[in-house]
């Protein structure tokens, strides 16, 4: 029995029955180009409702408390197609970023004649995920409520009702900065608002009574303020992961052990789809898609202190992303 250095960002196991590829179904056959991804989880789509609900909220009292009733119809149409637009825009890359798979691993491809097939060479491994009997390539991640592997896993957000991974992370960029900014854009009104309403008559600057009109701006209000703050931080914590070239899980688990990075700006046109252009900005334009997976893809190298025969090995290691390793040496 040989023992190997724990890996980067991977823990192990000691559980003989996660060892046997044997007891790995085959995996199911491709599902048809274009098929929707979703995850049915109840709290992921209560989430998601109440985002939608939250901004159809700001759009009523924008358009019905704020910009209808005004008698400046030049700054009620532009300040309306402005905040139309970008809700709009908003929603559209929370869709794309909950209906998108992330980049799951296909499930149950840890079978014996696949491990086979990789013919392992000495000193390489495969991870196999206990979870869902996937084989895991580098830097993929499970994910207990998609309860499947995901390449590149920032995090599982529930807001969105999926994980951000590598192939629906530019909506998730997306969805945050429209999100912040329509909630910039909403706050500014409503300070405007508020000062036409205390030079003028509160009764003739909304259709609502002047309690209702007041009830719905601080609701509103406090919204915006909330969702700026919390959409923006989360922005920032995105870019910055991008740019890096580091996903939320990997800065978690990082112990002073260097990995490593593509070049930032690289990073950021695989993630945004190209050159910089304005189909950045469209939710409706998709990341570089990265290609498949080949052989190699599946295999990691690692350094062993001892070359008798062929061994299967495991470690256990505190975590919860554990795997089990398989280890061919010659």
């Amino acid at each position: 029995m040989m023992l190997i250095p724990t890996h980067h960002f991977r823990d192990i196991e000691r559980k003989p029955e996660y060892l046997q590829p044997e007891k790995c179904i085959p995996p199911p056959h491709p599902s048809p180009v274009g098929t929707m991804w979703f995850i049915r989880d109840g709290c992921g789509i209560a989430c998601a409702i109440v985002t939608w609900f939250l901004v159809l909220y700001a759009e009523f009292v924008v358009l019905f408390v704020m910009l209808i009733p005004s008698r400046d119809y030049v700054y009620s149409i532009i300040n309306g197609i402005v905040f139309n637009l970008l809700a709009f825009l908003a929603l559209a890359s929370h869709c794309r970023a909950m209906l998108t798979d992330p980049g799951a691993v296909p499930k149950g491809n840890a079978t014996k004649e696949f491990i086979e097939s990789l013919q392992l060479k000495p000193g390489q491994v495969v991870y196999k995920c206990p979870k869902c009997c996937s084989i895991k390539p580098d830097r993929a991640h499970h994910c207990s409520v998609c309860k499947r592997c995901i390449r590149k896993m920032d995090h599982h957000c529930p807001w969105v009702n999926n994980c951000v991974g590598e192939n629906n992370q530019k909506y998730f960029v997306l969805f945050t900065m429209y999100i912040a900014l329509i909630s910039l854009h909403a706050l500014i009104m409503v300070g405007f608002h508020f000062l036409h309403c205390f030079e003028e008559d509160w009764t003739k600057c909304s259709s609502f009574s002047p309690p209702t009109t007041v009830i719905l701006l601080i609701l509103l209000c406090f919204e915006g303020l909330l969702f700026l703050i919390f959409t923006s931080v989360m922005f920032g914590t995105q870019v910055h992961s991008i740019c890096t070239d580091e996903t939320g899980i990997e800065r978690l688990k990082r112990k002073n052990q260097p990995r490593e990075h593509t070049g930032s700006w690289e990073s950021v046109k695989e993630t945004f789809g190209g050159d910089f252009s304005p189909n950045w900005f469209n939710p409706f334009s998709g990341p570089c898609h990265p290609e498949p997976l080949r052989d190699g893809d599946w295999v990691r190298q690692v350094t062993l202190s001892d070359t008798d025969n062929t061994e299967t090995v495991t470690e256990s290691e505190e975590g919860k992303d554990k795997d089990s390793v398989e280890v061919i040496d010659e």
